[in-house]
């Protein structure tokens, strides 16, 4: 067992009813949360199939799964909770004797446990050591990419991660020229010693979001495992077996629109995302960047 650092918040799942009607076909199917978090899909789609269908929870935090059990404990005879990297859900299925499934649901949002649990680093509203791996146990570090990568590199992944078009190279530099930087209020300050002050104050969103961002997707290679993991689902289906999905920005929705749009095996079920009801953003106004995606798997042949 793991000790869980400081957390006293919870997390609220986005779309829940909208993920149960669109992934679950059959109350008895094998269903697959590749992002089981503190397991708020899970326990829905646990209560909703009256605990007839079996279920794997996959999440590459070993902490948000030890929440996951304790709120999955009436549920736990029909559910396995998984600490493994999403891409690697081939090898987790084949080690549970698993060939095919009914669905599979992710979430790609960072939760709110790696949002406010004591120094987990994703944050700019409290000052933490930059940390931001989604995966404790893993190496590398947000500190170690704002600390060790070449200027141009830093830029690159700004600009294309953060989607900062304007001041990627401005922030970069600012990074560069104020090394070392090893917690979030001091990756701040450089981000804000690189604009304008109508940057700073204006903009609809915080000034140092996408910079975050950025680095927060370079840390946890997200682009790269969600492309990975799309391409093995379709082994794993069986034949009108859907896959549901919601993204928090366009980075992430694009790879997902397009992966879809572009694969014969699949239907698109919703030709156009779904988002959240009025209703659901202000009860949770994390939930007012979510998209919903479907497909269903027609089968390769």
């Amino acid at each position: 067992m793991y000790n869980i650092r400081e957390y006293q918040d919870s997390h609220i799942s986005v779309l829940v009813d909208e993920c149960i009607h669109y992934l679950v076909t059959k109350k008895d199917g094998i269903y697959v949360d590749c992002t089981a978090g503190e397991g708020g899909h899970i326990k829905a789609i646990c209560e909703f199939c009256e605990d007839q269908a079996q279920i794997v929870g996959v999440d590459i935090d070993h902490e948000v799964l030890q929440i996951s059990e304790q709120k999955l404990k009436d549920h736990l005879k029909n559910v396995k909770l998984i600490k493994a990297p999403y891409q690697n859900i081939d090898i987790v299925l084949a080690g549970l004797g698993i060939e095919r499934v009914d669905g599979f649901l992710m979430d790609l949002g960072v939760s709110t446990f790696q949002l406010k649990a004591e120094d987990r680093g994703f944050s700019f509203s409290k000052d933490e050591p930059l940390d931001m791996r989604m995966d404790p146990e893993s190496e590398v570090t947000a500190a170690d990419i704002v600390n060790n990568y070449p200027e141009e590199k830093l830029r690159q992944i700004i600009f294309e991660y953060g989607e900062e078009k304007r001041f990627a190279h401005k922030i970069a530099k600012s990074i560069v020229r104020n090394r070392p930087i090893n917690t979030t209020f001091e990756l701040v300050n450089a981000i804000r010693k690189a604009l304008p002050s109508s940057e700073v104050y204006k903009r609809k969103i915080h000034f140092a979001t996408k910079t975050f961002q950025a680095i927060r997707i370079e840390v946890n290679n997200e682009l790269k495992n969600l492309e990975e993991a799309l391409s093995k689902f379709e082994k794993l289906l069986n034949k009108n077996g859907r896959v549901v999905i919601i993204t928090f920005h366009s980075l992430e929705d694009r790879i997902v629109k397009n992966f879809f749009k572009n694969n014969d095996h699949y239907k698109l079920i919703t030709t156009k995302p779904l988002l959240p009801s009025e209703q659901e953003q202000n009860k949770n106004p994390r939930s007012r960047s979510a998209k919903l995606r479907v497909a269903e798997f027609i089968g390769t042949d």
